[in-house]
């Protein structure tokens, strides 16, 4: 298959993945669960330290142990700052955690990416411009338009939404199958490009440290702490890239580390929600 076809087919598959994620889980959970399950103040500040301060400070701390290339220490920094992916709720499903904290906190993380990108990105990379609406926009309509309008569906006609349920699942699992390996085959160029700089080093231990600060801080429960330690560990790579595209489109070693990390971070997670989910009841 050529490039071109498979980066389309990629591409249309991450569409389908995300939003049909967003729509499964929005059938299958109240507007009321979502909200109670942010109810423990304590947590979220927790989990909006542990994304936003902590893991960027990872960043830097991993920096001063590889001596990383600028280009690989700005997408480094990209991904360290952008909380809140698709991705969390289909992770913390294999990890049978609490699906309406996972959803929570990937809309609370989402929001704050919106706030707090634009604002730390020029203090800690310098010459960064970042449009949040930019940002936001890809947001809103991918995730969280269908998700309200799969919650609205719910709260007007559960026995339907609940009936419709494993339907949007299969497709979003199958989605997401496709997307790991036509991902990887997609992107080898990129990998190939990686390989030898510490640039792949650095985008595993920033999500491996990311998972277990997350994991570790997520309160006595494994069905909350696989939530935000996958939460910590997912990074918005939504959101990186469109930094990256709009900051350094000349600096194809940003863009690649993006790519690269997107790669990383779904293998290593993965892993670690099967493994947590092996372990685990599951809850609801």
């Amino acid at each position: 298959m050529e490039g071109s076809a498979l980066d389309a087919l990629v591409g249309v598959s991450t569409l389908v993945f995300v939003v049909t994620s967003m729509v499964a889980m929005g059938l299958s959970l109240t507007v009321r669960q979502v909200l109670d399950s942010l109810s423990n103040g304590r947590l979220v500040a927790l989990a909006l330290v542990v994304n936003f301060v902590a893991v960027p400070a990872v960043a830097y701390g991993i920096d001063l142990v590889l001596n990383l290339d600028e280009s690989l220490f700005t997408g480094l920094v990209l991904i360290a700052v952008a909380g809140g992916a698709p991705f969390l709720p289909k992770l913390v499903q294999v990890a049978k955690g609490d699906a309406a904290l996972s959803v929570g906190l990937m809309v609370l993380l989402m929001v704050a990416t919106v706030v707090v990108m634009p604002l730390a990105l020029p203090l800690l990379l310098g010459d960064v411009e970042v449009n949040a609406w930019d940002i936001a926009s890809s947001l809103i309509f991918l995730m969280l338009f269908p998700l309200g309008a799969s919650l609205v569906v719910r709260a007007r006609y559960a026995d339907l939404a609940e009936s419709s349920v494993p339907a949007f699942e299969r497709i979003s699992s199958v989605a997401m199958a496709f997307l790991a390996v036509g991902g990887i085959i997609a992107n080898w160029n990129e990998v190939v490009s990686l390989v030898g700089t510490r640039g792949i080093l650095a985008a595993a231990l920033l999500i491996v440290i990311a998972f277990g600060l997350g994991f570790g801080t997520g309160g006595s429960e494994t069905a909350t702490r696989s939530v935000f330690g996958l939460g910590a560990g997912q990074r918005n790579l939504s959101a990186a890239f469109v930094v990256a595209v709009q900051n350094f489109p000349d600096d194809g070693d940003v863009l690649a580390f993006v790519i690269v990390a997107g790669l990383v971070g779904l293998i290593v997670l993965m892993t670690a929600a099967a493994e947590v989910g092996r372990r685990q009841a599951p809850t609801g």
